[in-house]
């Protein structure tokens, strides 16, 4: 992708909501440059593509808006992984890999984890509340939930710092521009932190535990009659790796942005602060506003219309949860931040066989979060100071900073 292009495609995610206002108005799909895909943007034509996996393939669904350079790659090439994962899957074998995702996030397993989150929420809190500020993301969005989906997994907590930062580095690495020194840098940390995995794969087939790595790991190696391959690990590796970017960066993510737009309107906040019980609405209304998963993408597998657009086999699109979430159709002032509305279904979290399976722990984690800062820090507020600068990302969107002074 040249400079100007990407420089466009920057801008776009920076604000996408100026086009997919446009794309929602235009009829038929658009076709952007930027994205190289075309645009689905209103909530029914979404929903229609989620509902249609048959029609609509997963395959591209994490293919990089940037191309590694050669000697990123060859690093790359030292790890583990690159094998498809849930979110990459069709068909059986789309259920084969998530089925042990749902039992693992299965609602007894998030309370059971609820009490460790609670205490890192608490925890993390007490560490920033004498400063009078704090820079939210780095301190805490950051933090808690790679420390909570590394507790379900089993991970050691000495190593979560460490798959964090590799799950960070992944996705700069494959969707941002970097000099080649950085991408090997990039690709370093990443290859660091699948060795992790790797050992940690490893050591819990040895060692089995009442954990959802485990479980993952039983799920794979039981087709060889209980043997661990190398490409057993490297399946199991790149699972894991999708697996806790997922569980960390949108939560990180969903973190930042619904305290960014609660303290954009303080009347909102005043009003949480007084009427806690309102948290669960406005969990829903900031992940509806500014979700955290703008989208993913698509390929259809056979001629098909959408919307009045005559797609051929091999069309690629891009399913954009943000744009439907502002769909005036189905939410009403979609462009107002109002959490006092009546909540109507939104699509952050995704919908049908490739909905979110950790939804329900993101939402615990917010819940916890919110009702400690309104109950602990209730005179919170954006710093005048230092404006807000979104990431360029369509895949975790959030603030690159956030700094609150009380």
């Amino acid at each position: 992708m040249d400079r100007e292009l990407h420089a466009r495609l920057d801008d776009l995610q920076r604000d996408p909501y100026p086009a997919y206002t446009r794309a929602r108005r235009t009829e038929g799909l658009t076709h952007l440059a930027e994205l190289d895909a075309w645009l689905v943007s209103r909530d029914a034509d979404v929903r229609e593509v989620l509902r249609s996996p048959e029609d609509f393939s997963s395959a591209t669904a994490l293919r990089p808006d940037v191309l590694p350079a050669p000697a990123a790659l060859a690093v790359l090439g030292g790890g583990f992984g690159g094998r498809p994962v849930v979110v990459t899957a069709d068909g059986e074998r789309h259920q084969q890999l998530r089925a042990p995702i749902v039992r693992g996030l299965s609602p007894s397993r998030v309370a059971a984890v609820l009490p460790y989150a609670a205490e890192r929420v608490a925890a993390l809190v007490d560490a920033f509340t004498k400063d009078r500020h704090v820079e939210l993301m780095s301190a805490y969005a950051r933090r808690l939930p790679g420390e909570v989906v590394g507790r379900i997994v089993g991970l050691d907590p000495a190593d979560v710092p460490g798959v964090v930062h590799g799950g960070h580095r992944a996705e700069e690495l494959l969707f941002r521009p970097l000099e080649e020194d950085e991408q090997i840098a990039a690709a370093e940390d990443v290859v660091a932190m699948q060795r992790t995995l790797d050992r940690y794969v490893q050591e819990r087939h040895a060692h089995p535990r009442q954990d959802l790595g485990t479980e993952l790991i039983a799920s794979v190696a039981e087709e060889e009659d209980g043997d661990l391959t190398l490409e057993h690990r490297h399946q199991l590796v790149a699972h894991l790796q999708n697996l806790l970017i997922a569980g960390h960066l949108t939560t990180t993510a969903l973190i930042g942005t619904t305290v960014l737009h609660l303290l954009r309107h303080p009347d909102q906040w005043e009003l949480l602060c007084a009427e806690p019980d309102r948290i669960p609405a406005a969990i829903e209304e900031a992940a509806r506003y500014d979700t955290a998963l703008q989208g993913f993408r698509r390929v259809t597998t056979r001629p098909v219309v959408l919307a009045g657009t005559e797609l051929p086999a091999g069309a690629t699109l891009f399913v954009a949860f943000g744009a439907a979430n502002r769909d005036e159709r189905r939410h009403a002032r979609a462009d107002t931040f109002d959490m006092t509305r009546t909540p109507s279904r939104h699509l952050a979290f995704g919908f049908g066989v490739h909905s979110c399976p950790g939804s329900q722990l993101a939402r615990e984690q917010l819940r916890l979060t919110l009702e400690e800062l309104t109950t602990r820090l209730p005179g919170l507020r954006l710093a005048e100071d230092r404006p807000v600068t979104m990431r360029p990302t369509m895949i975790h969107r959030s603030p690159y900073a956030l700094h609150l002074v009380w």
